[in-house]
């Protein structure tokens, strides 16, 4: 979790005491985190709600949802707008491993940056889907160095196509 240190000054403006102070970033993640641990891996959430909550703005709600929800990290986050609007959140099942790489296959798309590829790959090693060694030969595989004189964009573009190629195979 990520803290910000506030300065405690007294009445001479003499530095007296330094705390930290967790983000609300930070503190609307572990919420709802332990949301999905009380509900098996899987909520529906309203984001107004949740922002009511918080006393904070929905855009906050759809940050924290954005850039701490996403695929690579193992999470399947369903939207949807209007009036009854809600925001579905589930933990992806990584005890079946084939479905899990499947999913991950799927959430690659057409390309990849080295560092998303190598989000995955992290995630995989961390929660044993991939051992050690494999996961220093996916990392190898979707390198730039492998990739060198190679535009930005067709990089991306290979090195999808490298690791969903990788990862299919571990199914068989």
């Amino acid at each position: 979790m990520g803290y910000t240190f506030v300065k405690v000054k007294d009445s001479q403006n003499q530095i007296r005491k330094v705390t930290k102070v967790a983000r609300l970033s930070d503190l609307i993640e572990a919420f709802i985190k332990q949301l999905m641990d009380d509900m098996d891996g899987s909520i529906e959430i309203q984001r107004n709600e949740l922002a009511n909550q918080f006393n904070c703005v929905p855009s906050q709600i759809n940050y924290v949802i954005d850039t701490r929800f996403t695929s690579e990290r193992g999470y399947y986050v369903e939207s949807r707008r209007g009036g009854g609007g809600h925001i579905r959140i589930k933990r992806v099942n990584i005890g079946n491993t084939g479905s899990y790489l499947m999913h991950i296959v799927n959430a690659i798309g057409g390309s990849i940056s080295q560092q998303s590829a190598e989000a995955f790959i992290n995630n995989f090693m961390d929660y044993e889907v991939v051992s050690s060694r494999e996961g220093l030969i996916l990392r190898a595989a979707v390198s730039d160095k492998v990739l060198v004189g190679i535009p930005t964009q067709v990089k991306d573009l290979i090195r999808a196509s490298i690791l969903k190629n990788m990862l299919t195979s571990l199914l068989i």
